[in-house]
């Protein structure tokens, strides 16, 4: 407004100033050159307005503000600037923020809400002794499935602000079996809350159980090609999730420390051990473990599975980081009116990284999983060979070490060992002999959205005896993924 009145003034003054006369002249040279200085001042004052304003911004952009209110202050930006530009000058042009590659795109945004989209694409190509690798060896649903190409994980991931209360995210997940069909599966689809009070943060929908440190992970994130061997053993080809709820606590404590409840459906393929009606038999009976599964429908609390996770992180030093966690999950299967599953697993995680890291690099990090599986499997008198009730345990670790020796450049190696005691049913599950396997891999990203990795896998199981395979591994990412637990 200032700067109007100024500009206004000028504009009436100057029509009545003869040029002929000097002393009128030079009063106008008096007058330009106040308006001038005052004209500076007023500069200075919207100057010091918009640093502010700019400071605003870059402090909320440093607590990862949403693209709402970054918006919201570059609209208070330009207001203050229009109010002091004249009637005359155009309207001020909205400043909108360049897009980069590291951003999600963004597809949808009305008020506060938004949504970002992403694709994500893992291909293998390899072979191993096995003539069918993935009936003894990678039993994991998005392991590669086949000597040759495959291309077990196409994942389509969006994400966004729902409203100021909750957060959304969901993965469809497309995949192409050894005859190259396609299948899809709504993998994640849950609704997080963001303003609970006392440290409390609220989880509903299809997710993946919190349990351990991999279970949780997409496989675009894994550090190897394929699922630990214990991990499959424990909850099945695709990992434990479910329809759920979830309750955290972040407890109030010098160090990190955060406290899960999982309360889960518990049902079908996807629950393993738990609620899982098995597959068919030469007859079409469905069985597990050998025994014709009952529809355990849900009747209370003791029909759903319990999912209690506890972490910590501590600080060793500036350059080192421990990651502690414990884990279960507890509930029914279908093998009988009252049969139970539980599974117990801990789990550590070290990091190292020194203070001159150049993004990211060099560092050093192990992390390592130790999982137990309680089984009780239900009387079958039905079965070719009846079979009485019987508990089955199995028990089983990974431990990997991965060295970032350059910018760009990780190599990594895998141990890992399973096994259960003997069973009733059959001798040659696959998903229960003693097995071990080592993996050396080497991983080079070119750029943030892809990646190349070489595997090599030195299989020795009681029912295969010693198989090799190798693998090489390319991803690609359009768009970008939040980000995924340290």
């Amino acid at each position: 407004m200032k700067k109007f009145m100024t500009v206004l003034c000028l504009g009436l003054v100057v029509p009545m100033i003869p040029a002929q006369e000097t002393n009128e002249v030079q009063e106008l040279k008096r007058q330009m050159q106040w308006m001038q200085e005052h004209f500076e001042k007023v500069h200075n004052e919207d100057r010091a307005v918009i640093n502010e304003l700019s400071k605003k911004v870059d402090q909320l952009a440093g607590q990862r503000t949403t693209e709402a209110e970054k918006k919201k202050l570059e609209q208070e930006l330009t207001t203050q600037m229009s109010s002091n530009v004249p009637a005359a000058a155009p309207p001020a042009t909205e400043i909108k923020p360049a897009w980069v590659p590291t951003q999600p795109i963004t597809v949808a945004r009305a008020g506060s809400a938004y949504m970002n989209i992403s694709f994500d694409a893992l291909m293998a190509a390899g072979g191993s002794t096995a003539a069918d690798p993935s009936k003894q060896l990678e039993l994991g649903d998005h392991d590669p499935s086949k000597n040759g190409f495959s291309l077990r994980n196409a994942e389509i991931s969006l994400d966004g602000a729902v409203d100021p209360y909750f957060k959304g995210f969901a993965n469809i997940v497309l995949k192409l079996d050894n005859n190259n069909e396609t299948s899809i599966e709504l993998e994640e689809a849950y609704a997080q809350s963001t303003s609970l009070p006392a440290n409390l943060q609220l989880k509903a929908g299809q997710f993946f159980a919190n349990f351990g440190r991999q279970n949780a992970q997409h496989p675009h994130t894994w550090a190897f090609v394929d699922q630990p061997i214990i991990l499959g053993r424990a909850f099945g080809p695709d990992g434990l999730r479910s329809i759920a709820a979830q309750l955290s606590w972040l407890v109030p404590t010098p160090f990190y420390t955060e406290v899960f409840l999982g309360i889960l459906d518990g049902q079908g393929g996807t629950s393993f051990s738990f609620r899982n009606e098995g597959t068919p038999d030469n007859l079409g009976v469905n069985r597990y473990a050998g025994r014709a599964t009952m529809n355990r429908n849900l009747q209370g609390a003791e029909d759903l599975v319990f999912t209690p996770h506890l972490a910590s992180s501590f600080e060793l030093s500036d350059q080192q980081t421990l990651v502690l966690g414990a884990s279960a999950a507890l509930g029914p299967n279908d093998t009988g009116p009252h049969t139970r599953t539980e599974i117990y697993g801990v789990d550590a995680y070290w990091k190292w990284k020194p203070s001159h890291a150049d993004a990211g690099f060099p560092f050093v990090s192990w992390q390592t999983e130790l999982l137990y599986r309680r089984f009780e499997a239900g009387a079958d008198p039905t079965a070719s060979t009846p079979l009485p009730a019987e508990t089955l345990h199995d028990w089983g670790f990974y431990s990997q070490v991965l060295w970032g020796f350059k910018p760009r450049w990780v190599a990594g190696l895998r141990g890992e060992y399973a096994t259960g005691n003997h069973a009733l049913d059959d001798p040659n599950q696959v998903f229960r002999s003693e097995r071990t396997r080592f993996s050396p891999v080497l991983t080079f990203y070119p750029s943030e959205f892809s990646k190349l990795r070489l595997q090599y896998n030195y299989d020795h199981g009681a029912l295969f005896g010693s198989e090799h395979s190798i693998w090489l591994q390319m991803e690609f990412l359009l768009g970008a993924h939040g980000a995924h637990k340290f």
